[in-house]
């Protein structure tokens, strides 16, 4: 049997904090999906380096273009404003050992506040767009603006599409499965899978990959 969750925020679904489900849809909790954690860079306004710890995305093209696919990023945000003004962005992959620091970095994000000191990460310049990147990061991705839209309209959230144009890799990763793949690699978010039988609320969870099987 099969439990049946419609497009209404069931009665019976608890929230984990009191604007979870201002800020989220209860289908986020309801499926459970991971999706990689990644840390976006880009240069605020005044010029400082600003740092967005993010997820809910995807990566993928055809021969002619890779595209990052951001999906979920707040509008009143200052990489939200960063990518509109600048038209580029990084993305940078961090293994597990990262996550305070790039925490640190959501708590402390004001407009005049260096994010880079924040996390104590190293500042390097992308190759081919201007916007600094995580020296630390195993790959650093350099994207520019591709398009941004308006799911929903009520100017909440916006996928943002970014082409990718130049990426980075340690040469440590370069090679085979590790260490890109475990514990020194991808870190995912897996967020809180509500119970959906009770309706009581759960922690997020952050994973990392652990290959089973090659195809």
């Amino acid at each position: 049997m099969k439990i049946e969750i419609r497009g209404n925020l069931p009665d019976y679904f608890k929230p984990a904090y009191p604007e979870e489900f201002e800020l989220f849809s209860h289908f986020e909790v309801t499926a459970g999906i991971p999706t990689v954690l990644f840390a976006i860079t880009t240069w605020k306004e005044n010029g400082q380096p600003n740092v967005c710890f993010h997820s809910w995305s995807c990566f993928h093209g055809d021969k002619t273009a890779f595209y990052a696919v951001m999906g979920n990023l707040y509008q009143h945000t200052h990489t939200y404003a960063n990518i509109q003004r600048e038209k580029c962005f990084c993305i940078n992959f961090l293994p597990i050992s990262y996550y305070d620091k790039l925490v640190d970095t959501i708590h402390h994000n004001n407009l005049g506040t260096d994010e880079f000191a924040v996390g104590n990460f190293t500042l390097s310049h992308a190759k081919t767009i201007h916007a600094p990147a995580i020296q630390e990061a195993f790959i650093n991705m350099e994207c520019t603006l591709k398009k941004i839209q308006d799911l929903s309209g009520a100017g909440i959230t916006a996928m943002v599409i970014g082409q990718v144009q130049h990426i980075s890799v340690e040469r440590e990763y370069a090679q085979g499965y590790k260490p890109r793949y475990g514990k020194e690699g991808f870190m995912m978010l897996i967020p809180a899978p509500q119970d959906l039988v009770t309706g009581a609320p759960n922690q997020s969870a952050i994973a990392t990959v652990n290959i089973e099987k090659l195809d």
